[in-house]
Parts: C-alpha cells; structure tokens; sequence
C-alpha cells in the first residue's frame, strides 16, 4: 500500500474511533509496526494526530475556549510548580506583561516582595495584583466574558505605548510544526503584540498543550521559551525548536 493511501486510511480510522491502536492499523494496512510507526510520525509533525503508548489518537483543531472558571481547577499543581519557575526569572526593576490565564494568575503571590510593575490584560489578574499591592496597569479592549481577557484590536492599541522587559503568556496549543496557538483570533492578536514589545518572552503550559493545535496562530516556537511540566522525551524534542524550561 502506498504512503499517501497509509495515511488516509488512519486518519479515517481516528475520524471514526477516536484512539486507534498499533495493532489494528497494522491489520488494516498490511504494513509492518516499523512503517507504522514512521506514519505515524509523519502525520504527528504534520498536526493530524497525537502519538499515544501502543497507538494514535485524534488531535482535533480546538476552536472553542474552555472559561476561565473550568480551568481555574485544573492541573493546580503543574501550575504552581509553573508559576515558581516563572517567578524565579523576575527581578527587582522589572517592567513585567502577565497575560490572562489561570497560570499566570499563579505567579502574583509570588511577586509581593519584587519592586516591578506590571500590565496586564486580565481582570482577575488585575484584583489579584492590586490585592498584593503591586503596581498595574490594566489595558483597554473587548472584555471577553469566557476568559475575562481584553482583547482585540483596541488592547493591542493600548498595549503599543509600553515596553516589557519580560512577558509571560499562556497558551492553549504549543506544536513543533504549527508554532504556539489560541483558539480566538482576538487574543492571539494580543498575545502577538506582548511578544513582539518584550526582550523576553515565556509560554507557560502545562503538558497537556503540548503537540496541541488550536485554531489561531500566534507565533512560531522561537518567539518564546517554553516553561511547562513534562517528560524528558518532550523536553527534548521541544529543545529542538526553542529553549524549555521543564518546572516538574
């Protein structure tokens, strides 16, 4: 059976069931677990699916944002451990950019005895940080009811008149060949905008984003150095692109 034909046979069989396993792929096609492998491979680097243990499942294009209440309760302590690492890099003097998030939200207890101050396009953020009495500026925008971002064109406006010695930035799919990725064209385009007026830049993912792809692009994998929980095999595949920070 020819490569081409391979490949559409399994990406047939994810539309259907979901997660397929190395062994019924081999019956299916009639190919050695070898050539499979290498398919699989291929179709992974190319954003059609996700590499599981003895198999493969789906990668679906996430359009839909989960709210910030539905992650607020998930991988808490990948976040905090997240959130340590990423508090550890600012220093004294800073002028810091927090992105809306449930990760980032992680990071401001940790800030109380750091001389910075921070803009943000989150108001949950934004409450948090005046609570800790942290110098802030809040940009203008769209209010996004699910995530309780500003976004859009009128934050990216208001985001132009500042300079970030670092920002940090959650993100919803991070993918070697697809870069990092949102679901809303609205907050990628303010996620663009803080990478682009930052020195440095840093994602924070748990690894659950990883090899992920969601609907809007925001920036290949060098804009950004990754900081998330994972494997040794993911560090090391993502070192490849960029450099990771692994907090776990």
């Amino acid at each position: 059976m020819l490569t081409k034909k391979r490949h559409q046979l399994i990406l047939e069989l994810l539309a259907r069931e979901e997660v397929v396993k190395m062994q019924k792929i081999v019956e299916q096609t009639g190919a050695s677990e070898s050539t499979i492998r290498r398919d699989l491979s291929q179709l992974e680097t190319a954003g059609h699916l996700r590499r599981v243990h003895g198999g493969a499942t789906a990668n679906h294009l996430q359009i839909e944002e989960p709210s910030y209440f539905e992650k607020s309760d998930q991988h808490v302590e990948e976040k905090e451990r997240i959130a340590r690492a990423a508090a550890d890099l600012i220093e004294d003097g800073m002028y810091v950019y927090l992105d809306a998030g449930t990760t980032t939200l992680a990071i401001v207890p940790y800030l109380e005895e750091k001389a910075i101050t921070v803009v943000t396009n989150s108001l949950p953020l934004a409450n948090t940080l005046l609570y800790h009495r942290i110098p802030t500026f809040v940009v203008g925008g769209q209010l996004k009811h699910s995530t309780q971002a500003l976004v859009g064109y009128n934050a990216r406006e208001g985001m132009l008149i500042y300079h970030f010695d670092v920002a940090f930035l959650g993100m919803n799919g991070v993918h070697p060949t697809q870069g990092f990725t949102t679901p809303d064209p609205e907050e990628a385009l303010v996620k663009k905008t803080a990478i682009e007026l930052a020195k440095q830049s840093y994602v924070l993912v748990d690894e659950t984003k990883l090899d992920a792809i969601s609907f809007s692009r925001v920036a290949s994998l060098q804009a950004a150095t990754i900081i998330t929980t994972t494997s040794s095999e993911q560090e090391a595949k993502y070192s490849q692109y960029t450099e990771v920070v692994n907090a776990k």
